[in-house]
């Protein structure tokens, strides 16, 4: 099997109001809107997130994005008016900041986080 795009999908309970907190989140309007219900950002070459209407669903899914410098993306996002939590530190020198979007879903930034394989 060969996996060539990673979609993380993000139930809310209103599109409009998600879709203006997802694009003060990512700095940029959403890059696709193929439905009625549907935006859609790529974060990476290969990775997007869906937010998707979906009421039932909403506020239950968490995020984790690994940031290359996880101070200045803290400050950035609190001057686009977004309320990212502490800085907390993990192990291994990873350090963590989580918000949530209107719904309860959660996004926790990453920061020292590195992929050893």
């Amino acid at each position: 099997m060969s996996v060539e795009h990673v979609l993380a999908v993000v139930p809310v309970s209103d599109i409009d109001a998600a879709d203006a907190w997802y694009e003060r989140l990512f700095g940029r309007p959403a890059d696709n809107n193929p439905m009625p219900g549907l935006v859609e950002w790529q974060v990476t070459g290969t990775g997007w997130v869906q937010v998707f209407h979906d009421p039932d669903r909403a506020g239950g899914t968490m995020l984790n994005f690994a940031v290359d410098d996880l101070d200045a993306h803290v400050a950035d996002l609190a001057g686009r008016g977004l309320e990212p939590g502490e800085v907390q530190q993990a192990n291994k020198g990873v350090r963590l900041s989580t918000t949530s979007d209107p719904d309860g879903n959660r996004i926790t930034f990453v920061g020292g986080f590195r992929v050893r394989y």
